[in-house]
């Protein structure tokens, strides 16, 4: 019986002692207030893309040529275009396009580069040698310039450009996934589970990958800040959405020519454009002083 209460004791102990790096990750970024601000900005953005058909007043396509080039008002908000269009609607319904691109680019580019990274790092070699060299050819040409050769190549679409933007991200997760595996293949754990006969890849799914998430968390958050302008860039050049997709880049190119006549055309996407990027920027700042242990005090 006193066994019994020993044991009952000493639980809520062990569950304190237990805590996960995830839940104390979380509670630190909480404590950064700017970071917190760019979580909100990001939030706000992802409501109005999911929310679009129920927010925007206007069709993003409705053009009404009477009403063309009309500044800021109570009818229309953000103003019209040079066919009549609503900007406030197209902004909004821009925010689901952009951060589709953003979130649908990081995602690919980021399993593409982890799985790559990974294998790179953990059997080195000569598959080591031939992997980043990979990486070395695409990180030699300007980011644009790639994503431009090869929407060239695929042809002008938002499709194309989602998958040009993948692929040029993909030296990035797969350099800091190669790093982060060269430094956790030689921790105890692991040189027990091979001495246990644990199988390759077992190991890298259950010890390698679980302990690699957090700077993937943190390069993925920025890299859709980054993966947003190129797809703006792309867009504004003409080789990503195509009219009439309100994609922001590419209604900056649209109304280039009337800067002059009506400064609210280029004015309200490109805010759109600046908010959403300095929010994933500041958010993935705070992931990182959160969930980076060399960044706490």
């Amino acid at each position: 019986m006193p066994e019994l209460s020993t044991t009952v004791k000493q639980k809520p102990l062990v569950e304190e002692q237990m805590i996960s790096p995830w839940r104390e990750g979380w509670k630190n970024f909480k404590k950064n207030k700017v970071a917190l601000i760019g979580l909100f900005i990001v939030v706000f953005f992802i409501l109005i893309a999911i929310l679009a058909n129920y927010i925007a007043p206007y069709g993003f396509n409705e053009q009404q040529f009477k009403d063309k080039h009309l500044p800021p008002s109570a009818k229309h908000w953000f103003g019209t275009d040079d066919f009549g269009r609503d900007i406030f609607s197209r902004v909004i319904f821009g925010a689901r396009i952009s951060l589709s691109v953003g979130f649908g680019s990081v995602v690919g580019s980021a399993i593409i580069g982890s799985f790559l990274g990974i294998i790179a790092g953990y059997y080195g070699k000569w598959l080591d040698a031939i992997i980043s060299r990979i990486f070395d050819i695409l990180l030699a040409f300007p980011s644009i310039l790639l994503a431009i050769a090869i929407v060239a190549m695929l042809g002008q679409s938002l499709q194309n450009a989602l998958i040009a933007i993948a692929i040029i991200n993909v030296p990035t997760f797969g350099r800091l996934l190669r790093a982060r595996v060269l430094s956790v293949k030689e921790e105890e754990y692991i040189t027990a589970a091979k001495a246990i006969g644990m199988k390759d890849s077992r190991i890298l799914l259950h010890h390698v990958l679980p302990n690699s998430l957090a700077p993937i968390i943190v390069q993925g958050s920025l890299a859709i800040a980054t993966a947003i302008i190129e797809a703006a860039g792309l867009g504004f050049l003409g080789l990503g959405a195509q009219p009439p997709t309100p994609e922001w880049g590419k209604m900056l190119s649209d109304s280039k020519d009337f800067i002059i006549q009506a400064p609210w055309t280029v004015f309200f996407p490109g805010i759109a454009i600046m908010l959403t990027v300095l929010g994933f920027n500041l958010m993935g700042d705070g992931l990182r002083d959160a969930l980076d242990p060399r960044m706490k005090n």
